[in-house]
């Protein structure tokens, strides 16, 4: 059953990003804990319920929004520095999943072929923007969940912690686009280096020599405030 005409003004509503999915997941090569065998499950709902959108079902579809959108928008809002676009492309992503619902085949994680969707959206939104976002240290304060470094000695000045904060979302930001998708992934979502392979369309090797780099760039360009941590 061919899947009907979706826009985003169908798709159900976004909740506040404060909500996000923290499911612990598997990690490669290691035995089933409960952790893994929930994830596991929570993976293979993923794909039944893909499987039921692929033959038409909204509310298939509108379980998944939920399930994933938290994810989705986070991901756009670290890669684009801007939250408003990051719900716009977020929403762009959700319709490109139902308009492709009627060719999906389980060959992976569901989340593998939703965040590459989500690549692919967002590698072209920033070629047309040409790197012109720009987002006040405000709305990055607000939007972006960031974490201080281990035993850095911040808890006396909230003022210190923003700075630190909006530097690094600005180091992120000048990371090349891969890179920069490679740390949001791994950072915030915690994706294993497997399924950023597969996103981003690399080997585990590949990706983990990203990493790499892309830390080895992040910490040069902290350089200020992690001296002497």
């Amino acid at each position: 059953m061919a899947a009907a005409a979706l826009t985003a003004s169908d798709l159900p509503y976004f909740r506040p990003m404060e909500q996000r999915d923290e499911r612990p997941r598997p990690a490669a090569g290691q035995s089933q804990s409960p952790a893994d065998e929930a994830a596991a499950a929570a993976a293979a709902e993923d794909v039944a319920l893909m499987l039921r959108v692929r033959e038409g079902d909204m509310g298939a579809f509108e379980k998944l929004v939920e399930r994933h959108q938290s994810a989705v928008i986070g991901t756009v809002a670290k890669m684009l520095g801007d939250v408003d676009e990051a719900h716009d492309i977020a929403q762009q992503v959700f319709v490109r999943v139902w308009k492709s619902a009627p060719r999906y085949e389980p060959k992976a994680k569901f989340t593998t072929w939703l965040f590459t969707i989500t690549r692919n959206l967002v590698f072209n939104e920033m070629r047309r923007a040409s790197r012109r976002y720009q987002v006040s240290m405000d709305e990055r304060e607000e939007e972006h969940h960031l974490q201080t470094p281990s035993g850095a000695p911040t808890p006396d000045s909230a003022a210190k912690q923003s700075e630190f904060e909006a530097a690094i979302d600005k180091a992120i930001e000048s990371l090349p686009n891969k890179a920069r998708m490679a740390v949001v992934l791994r950072r915030y979502e915690d994706m294993p280096y497997d399924e950023i392979g597969k996103v981003l369309k690399l080997s585990i090797p590949a990706v983990k020599s990203l990493l790499f780099r892309a830390r080895t760039q992040l910490r040069d360009a902290l350089s200020d405030y992690l001296d002497g941590e």
